[in-house]
């Protein structure tokens, strides 16, 4: 299987506190991970880090075969993309939010293709006229997560999306991150302390105190 993401001794600190330790992982193209310990164990900054959103102290981190420094940041991000626990929207609409990634690549919607996103985690086209205010946690989270994959990143990273949402809302998005792991070979990083998701884990990792350790 390719490799699509290896990080090599990666270490993170902040003045003389050490966030992360000597991290080592290798990220086949179109795996599943799912990433758990305890809380401020540095699971949300070894995330930031692969997404280039905050630089690790020192050590390598290769993506796609390139190291991560060669890479234009706003083009790196296209193709690694975050998702937040709390669900960041922004404008008056739903489509506010989902032409966003066709405006920044200078191109009109596709609304047929934005509403079969929709429709596949259960909301519909009349969601795109539907004031952010008015929408519920899960649709919001459902929505802010479509804005990052309509143009398919080839890696998604996780940090706590299913946290607060109810069981109905959570199938839905489990069900979706399967489709695109499984049928879009999106390869996906999942950061959760939900139990049943950890015990779901094909391949299970743990961040303990800075240090990375595979369980499964």
């Amino acid at each position: 299987m390719t490799t699509l993401m290896q990080l090599q001794h990666v270490n993170y600190q902040v003045d003389d506190k050490k966030i992360l330790t000597d991290i080592n992982l290798t990220i086949p193209a179109g795996s599943h991970y799912t990433l758990t310990g305890p809380s401020g164990s540095g699971k949300s900054t070894l995330l930031r880090i692969m997404a280039a959103m905050i630089s690790k102290t020192s050590g390598d981190l290769i993506f796609d075969d390139q190291p991560l420094e060669s890479y234009d940041p706003i083009m790196y991000r296209r193709q690694v993309s975050y998702c937040f626990q709390q669900p960041t929207l922004f404008g008056a609409t739903v489509a506010d939010n989902l032409a966003f990634p066709y405006q920044i690549r200078k191109q009109t919607m596709d609304t047929d293709h934005v509403v079969e996103a929709l429709e596949y985690v259960g909301l519909s086209a009349e969601t795109l006229t539907q004031k952010i205010e008015a929408l519920s946690g899960g649709e919001r989270q459902r929505v802010a997560l479509i804005r990052n994959i309509l143009f398919l990143p080839k890696m998604l990273l996780l940090d706590e999306v299913t946290a607060g949402l109810d069981e109905a809302n959570k199938q839905i998005v489990h069900e979706w991150l399967r489709h695109l792991n499984v049928d879009r070979h999106v390869t996906t990083v999942m950061i959760t302390h939900d139990t049943t998701e950890i015990a779901a884990a094909d391949q299970l990792l743990q961040v303990t105190a800075g240090q990375l350790e595979v369980l499964k």
